[in-house]
This record gives structure tokens, C-alpha cells and sequence, in this order.
């Protein structure tokens, strides 16, 4: 099949007017992989209409140079999505978007505070604002994003709910390369020997949950388990690592219900995060 490509708002509009529902959007910005493959197919089985967008959204980046080296291939995303039976690529412009004038900024609360939200400012602001802008216009019955973004998916959830957005968000398993380390749009900037060393995220987090399984529930000691095999691994700089409730994220002190494992790694200059859910 042919994937119809829509740039502007109007013609957005316009192809949905006549499309079938239910409508599941896949939100990307772009450089697409076999984790945004899953995304779409989720998005097949289940829905009538499928609608990917492609937006490098500036308002999530903190650091220009982080903007400017994200990668970019529209022709080979927009073939890929025609693999997947994709029905509609939403690709705009920045100020199809954000069109001259635009002041408004979606700020989601507690949620949006730790972890992600304390490393990198304006992110979430960022991230919340273009879903809720994407979610206006699409208005899909639902909308699917990768696990590996724990904390990005509970922020989407908070700002639909809190502001009557009816589309309800899906989250999808990470999918891994055969190493176990989670897809990224970013792993491509990995030099041979950081991509080499970069499963060592996965390794950290199995390493605390084995020990969760056989009954640790001391929240510091887990976190120590992943720094202690991060610390193995020369290349490997850390930013943070979390043992958090899976709701608040809250750091834990005692892991007695639900909760999330996650950590954010550098490697040179490409950042990597990844998590695991415990209970």
C-alpha cells in the first residue's frame, strides 16, 4: 500500500475527515527502528486507521547541539512505515507545529520531576506540549509509545487525564537488540567500542532485579547493585540510577509494592536510559 504524507494541519485534518476509526496514533520523531516497527503494529492489530507522526520537536531539547546531531532519514522512515501498512505520516514543518505567536506550554506536576525531569530541564514541558498539540489534532482512540520512556508514558497519562484528552495512551513493550540493549534512536551515534559496552545498562538492571527476586527490598541496596556493575565498565559515566514507586517515582527506602528500576547512562557524548519494572 501507499503511506499518504501530510504536512500541514489543514491536510491533516482533511485525510482524517473520511478515515475509518477506531484511529491509533504512533508519535515518533523520526530515525525509526525495529522499537517504532512494534509501535505500528500494535497499532494495526487493534485500530482501523494508523497514523505516525514525524517531528524532531525542538522544545525537548535542553541542548542545541543535541538537537542539530539527532538523526534524520524521512525517505527511508516514510518507506518503512509503508512496509508496516501505515496508513498516514503526519510530517510537519516547526511552525506547522508551533505556528508564529505560539505561548502556551503544558506543564505536567510531580511525576514529570525526578529522574528525567531533573536532568533535563524544559524536557517534559517540552514532550507534554507537542503530545497534547498531536493528540488535538489526530484525536485518536488511542495512542501507543515504548516502555523504554517509563517516565515520559506516566507524564502523557497524568496530562490526558488531567485535561479531559480522551485518547487513551498504550504502552509497548522495549524491544532489544539481540544484546539486550534497548533500540534507540541514539545508538547510532555509539562508536564500536561504546556500542560494545552499552549493554552494560541491561546487565545493571538484571543484576538488581535478580536480587529483588530472591527477596532484597532495600531500595539503597539496589541502587547500589546497578552502580557497583556500572562501575565495571570504564566507558560507562553515570547520570543517575533510581529505585523509585512505580507511580510517584519516588525514591524507595523499602521496595514493598510496585516499583521501577531505571538509570541513565553516558557513553561519550550519546546518552542512554533504559528501566525495568519490579511487581
Amino acid at each position: 500500500m501507499t503511506t499518504l504524507v501530510v504536512r500541514t494541519r489543514a491536510d491533516l485534518r482533511a485525510a482524517l475527515a473520511d478515515s475509518p476509526r477506531p484511529i491509533g496514533l504512533v508519535p515518533t520523531m523520526g530515525w525509526l527502528h525495529d522499537g517504532h516497527r512494534a509501535l505500528m503494529r500494535r497499532a494495526r492489530a487493534a485500530d482501523r486507521t494508523t497514523v505516525v507522526s514525524i517531528f524532531v520537536n525542538p522544545r525537548q531539547f535542553g541542548d542545541p547541539s543535541d538537537l542539530a546531531q539527532y538523526p534524520r532519514n524521512e525517505t527511508r522512515d516514510v518507506a518503512m512505515c509503508e512496509a508496516e501498512g501505515v496508513d498516514l505520516v503526519f510530517a510537519p514543518a516547526v511552525d506547522e507545529v508551533y505556528p508564529p505567536g505560539f505561548d502556551t506550554s503544558v506543564i505536567v506536576g510531580s511525576i514529570a520531576e525526578p529522574l528525567e525531569g531533573a536532568a533535563r530541564p524544559g524536557h517534559f514541558p517540552g514532550v507534554a506540549t507537542v503530545v497534547a498539540i498531536l493528540f488535538g489534532l489526530v484525536r485518536a482512540e488511542r495512542a501507543y509509545f515504548g516502555q523504554k520512556d517509563a517516565q515520559q508514558v506516566a507524564v502523557i497519562r497524568r496530562m490526558a487525564l488531567d485535561l479531559a484528552i480522551p485518547t487513551e495512551v498504550v504502552a509497548c513493550p522495549t524491544v532489544r537488540e539481540a544484546d539486550g540493549l534497548a533500540m534507540s534512536s541514539r545508538n547510532v551515534h555509539l562508536s564500536p567500542a561504546e556500542r560494545a559496552a552499552a549493554p552494560v545498562l541491561r546487565t545493571a538492571l538484571l543484576v538488581a532485579r535478580e536480587a529483588w527476586a530472591n527477596g532484597e527490598r532495600s531500595g539503597e541496596v539496589l541502587r547500589h547493585r546497578m552502580r557497583a556493575q556500572l562501575a565495571e565498565e570504564p566507558l560507562a559515566n553515570v547520570e543517575y540510577v533510581s529505585c523509585a514507586d512505580g507511580s510517584t517515582l519516588a525514591e524507595l527506602e523499602r521496595v514493598d509494592g510496585p516499583a521501577l528500576l531505571s538509570l541513565a547512562v553516558r557513553f561519550g557524548s550519546t546518552r542512554l536510559i533504559d528501566n525495568e519494572p519490579l511487581g
